[in-house]
């Protein structure tokens, strides 16, 4: 065997050593089972930041069909959960407005409304406006179709004024 492979297989199992104890290093595993465990996290993380960069980045259908199963019986956590796992690099503007709109219903009450959700609420929509300022829902079940109408409720709902000591209040229905 020549010299010069020899030299080119030992800098190559130093780069391949190297680069595993900056692994270890980054994904500070506690145990040997967690190495795995890590690893293909790490390995699905350099993927979808690669399809980001390609313009290739899609949510994942089936975590966004669950959240939205979720979603329409009214368990707010789970949905928002699972959306959060459709869109990791959150860049899609339905999953994010799903994910306001979720806020909204878990914080709205008949006689006072959750301000901290309503606030995450808002900074969804943000997002929202962000990827797609011209963003309108297809879903026929919200009433609140664009980002505007529900933003135009958030805030309304943050607000106090002298309608929210109002007996009647109690009648109304959530959007």
């Amino acid at each position: 065997m020549k010299e010069k492979y020899i030299q080119i297989l030992g800098i190559t199992l130093i780069l391949i050593y190297a680069i595993f104890v900056v692994f270890l290093y980054a994904a500070e595993p506690r145990s040997l089972e967690e190495i795995s465990s890590k690893a293909i996290e790490t390995v699905q993380n350099a993927a979808t930041k690669s399809q980001v960069i390609t313009g290739t980045y899609e949510i994942d259908q089936a975590k966004f069909n669950a959240g939205l199963a979720a979603f329409r019986q009214n368990n707010f956590i789970v949905a928002r959960d699972s959306f959060a796992k459709a869109d990791v690099e959150r860049r899609d503007a339905k999953t994010q407005y799903y994910i306001a709109y979720s806020f909204y219903r878990q914080g709205w009450g008949r006689l006072t409304n959750d301000d901290a959700l309503f606030k995450q609420a808002l900074e969804s929509l943000e997002r929202v406006n962000f990827i797609d300022k011209n963003f309108r829902s297809d879903d026929a079940d919200l009433q609140l179709r664009t980002p505007a109408e529900l933003k135009n409720e958030l805030e309304e709902g943050l607000r106090v004024t002298a309608d929210d000591f109002n007996p009647l209040k109690v009648l109304r229905e959530r959007k």
